[in-house]
């Protein structure tokens, strides 16, 4: 009994390791540590240089806008200030700059001609085809005015009146160029409770209202002139200032926290959102309106309706904060060790297959063993699981055979 718990203990506290075979190949040998060199590569150069595998990511960023504009132009003959031309008023991260206003005053609740030619008529039946319509300016009667000359008449609606007529020619507010844009941001990674400012908090008022934004010359400052935001995205600003458009703001923060916290500093960037529009025969551009109400003395109401061709602006806020972790690092560098093994298997399917020779190779690496071995191996030697010769003794936990100190020489 002591003998066999002994036995069990020595073969416990043995190494067993692999068999390995020695191909003197240049050819496999060459693919080998290329293949591992590329491996190697990829994982220092891109999943640890470039993509920062070695670090925890916080990708969940919490950011906060505010913005204001400034400056005055001239529109049908009126200077328009903020008030005027910025909606909505609040100083959100998404705001419009109306470049173009057509005006429609002292519109009442009534009848009244339609405009626009395709609303052309002869008689009330060229009207019924037009009935239900929401593209008109009111609801159709059905109902043709005629003209009083004989000429050609206009079908009738009901509603606000007179009509918007939106085709009347009006000079856009060139002066939106020289406004400016200030954008106060404030973001915060949770995961790091670390929060940062887009301007230096070192910077004193006079010093923001002096700057203006320059990505080489001046980077942090939070002050943006309109006309150089619009140059920046390539577009023609005269067409934008007629037709209107939509202007992405982009401030990325990209931070890694192994460095100074000061070094976590926004990059702005400026696109034309609604490109893909900008070529269509229909919906180019952007424009809306909206409606001023008022009464006359005896209660009535009337209105002044606007039709508003703006530059719209979104404020957007992306990145992610990154610093060093021990798990991740360790995640990687295992699946970096692993991965370096490819090369052994990509030479052995190359060895197996493709190279002459390739018999000889399986005859080195694979060892068949039939049932009809096993058992004449037992019958000459009935004390051994498995006796291949002398000296070569079982280990019992795994089956594998392991070498005597006499048979190193082997």
């Amino acid at each position: 009994m002591g003998s066999m718990l002994l036995g069990f203990v020595t073969d416990f506290f043995t190494y067993e390791t692999t068999k390995s075979v020695v191909v003197k190949s240049w050819s496999v040998g060459i693919i080998n540590r290329i293949v591992q060199l590329l491996i190697i590569s990829y994982f220092v150069g891109w999943v640890f240089i470039h993509e920062k595998a070695y670090q925890s990511t916080d990708t969940g960023i919490e950011s906060s806008v505010m913005t204001k504009v400034k400056g005055f132009g001239y529109q049908n003959n009126h200077v328009m200030d903020v008030a005027d031309y910025v909606l909505p008023p609040q100083g959100a991260g998404v705001f419009c700059i109306i470049t173009k206003l057509i005006v429609t005053e002292n519109q009442f609740q009534g009848q009244c001609a339609e405009t626009g030619w395709r609303y052309g008529c002869q008689k009330d039946e060229d009207c019924h085809k037009h009935l239900g319509s929401i593209l008109t300016n009111g609801a159709i009667t059905g109902v043709c005015l005629n003209s009083s000359s004989g000429s050609k008449g206009m079908c009738e609606i009901e509603g606000w009146c007179p009509s918007e007529n939106d085709n009347v020619v009006v000079e856009s507010m060139m002066d939106v160029v020289d406004f400016t844009i200030f954008i106060k941001n404030s973001i915060r990674f949770p995961l790091f409770n670390v929060t940062r400012g887009n301007f230096p908090a070192t910077m004193t008022s006079d010093e923001i209202k002096r700057c203006t934004y320059h990505p080489e010359t001046n980077p942090f400052c939070p002050i943006f002139r309109v006309g150089d935001v619009l140059n920046f995205t390539g577009q023609d600003v005269k067409n934008l200032t007629q037709k209107g458009g939509e202007i992405g703001i982009n401030i990325e923060w990209k931070c890694n926290l192994d460095y100074d916290i000061e070094n976590c500093v926004p990059r702005y960037s400026f696109t034309r959102l609604d490109e893909p529009f900008a070529k269509n025969a229909v919906s180019k551009g952007y424009n809306f309106r909206f409606a001023k109400y008022f009464k006359t003395v005896n209660g009535t109401d009337f209105r002044t309706l606007h039709k508003a061709y703006a530059i719209r602006f979104d404020v957007m806020v992306t990145g992610n904060a990154g610093k060093f972790d021990t798990i991740p690092t360790l995640i990687n560098l295992v699946a970096a060790f692993t991965s370096v093994g490819l090369g052994a298997v990509l030479c052995d399917i190359i060895l197996l297959n493709f190279l002459k020779g390739a018999d000889q190779y399986k005859a080195k690496k694979f060892e068949e063993v039939s049932e009809a071995q096993i058992e004449a191996s037992i019958a000459q030697s009935p004390g051994s699981p498995l006796s291949l010769k002398g000296g070569i003794k079982s280990s019992y936990d795994s089956g594998a055979i392991s070498l005597a100190t006499s048979d190193q020489q082997l």
